[in-house]
């Protein structure tokens, strides 16, 4: 199974890889929340405005993690009901500790995988899905399962992360750990932070899926840290591709990484903190 959408290799085997990851990140994810809730808010909000969520709307939040922007969701639908999904149980906790903090009772977590919902046909007003596609074993699969859950003109709303040179959040410490440890190319099609980016590729997935009115936009949100040393925190406790490069780094080498991450992170700080912009396509289609 490989092709332009698809995946090559083992799909079970990515799946227990991908849901080991996230278990693994959850604790990091779950410090962090706050942070990665407030710069992650454009995204979904760009999805919700298009996604036509009225008061009844029962909707599915795909690759939720810690719950956004399902949980956002579920405070626009009053007499509706948001579920959202992850591969990860650990991550879903944290989504159903925010969904009780904020006193939503018409939240719930469901732990499945994104290419097999178990749900039946046409069951959804709603299916959004933030930063999931890039991780997911068969990109073609899974738009097609979020079409078969969805009701007949239902929106199903996706974000995916545009290139490397639209995201130095990502690259200020990415590309300077790959100036200095030697890391191998994954394969074409291999789940990563860009893998969807390629134009028409997502356009061609909701196509293939049988959507209509297809539509994509540029949504851009700035990451913000106090000091360029909270910035290298953040991004060594959440980031698995930044956690396996400096694993692979003896110390002398991490700290020279570390120095110029920092060094970097210094020429983005405006108005006395660190600021990295981050653009990510969202990306519409019609049941």
């Amino acid at each position: 199974m490989e092709g332009a959408t698809g995946m090559p290799g083992n799909l079970d085997d990515i799946r227990d890889q991908q849901r080991d990851t996230w278990d693994r990140f959850s604790a990091g994810w779950k410090k962090w929340d706050e942070p990665v809730l407030r710069w992650l808010a454009p995204f979904g909000d760009a999805m919700l405005r298009l996604a036509n969520l009225h008061e009844h709307s029962h909707v599915l939040d795909v690759a939720a993690g810690t719950g956004e922007p399902g949980l956002t969701a579920a405070a626009m639908v009053p007499r509706g009901r948001v579920t959202v999904t992850d591969l990860s149980e650990r991550m879903l906790a944290v989504a159903a500790e925010n969904a009780a903090r904020r006193h939503l009772t018409n939240f719930e977590t469901k732990v499945c995988d994104a290419g097999a919902l178990p749900f039946p046909d046409a069951h959804f007003d709603s299916v959004l899905c933030r930063f999931g596609f890039m991780f997911f074993p068969d990109i073609s699969l899974a738009a097609r399962e979020f079409a078969r859950v969805a009701k007949p003109g239902a929106r199903i709303c996706a974000a995916v992360w545009s290139g490397p040179d639209s995201n130095p959040w990502a690259t200020t410490i990415m590309s300077t750990i790959a100036r200095h440890v030697e890391m191998p190319a994954p394969p074409p099609g291999s789940p990563g932070l860009f893998r969807c980016a390629p134009s028409g590729l997502m356009r061609s997935a909701f196509e293939g899926a049988g959507l209509k009115d297809i539509n994509e936009e540029e949504v851009s949100s700035v990451m913000t840290h106090e000091s360029p040393e909270r910035y290298w925190d953040f991004m060594t406790d959440i980031a698995a591709p930044v956690v396996a490069g400096l694993a692979k780094a003896d110390p002398e080498t991490k700290a020279k990484i570390r120095e110029e991450v920092l060094t970097l992170a210094r020429q983005s700080v405006r108005d006395g903190q660190v600021q990295l912009r981050s653009t990510a396509s969202v990306i519409v289609g019609t049941r």
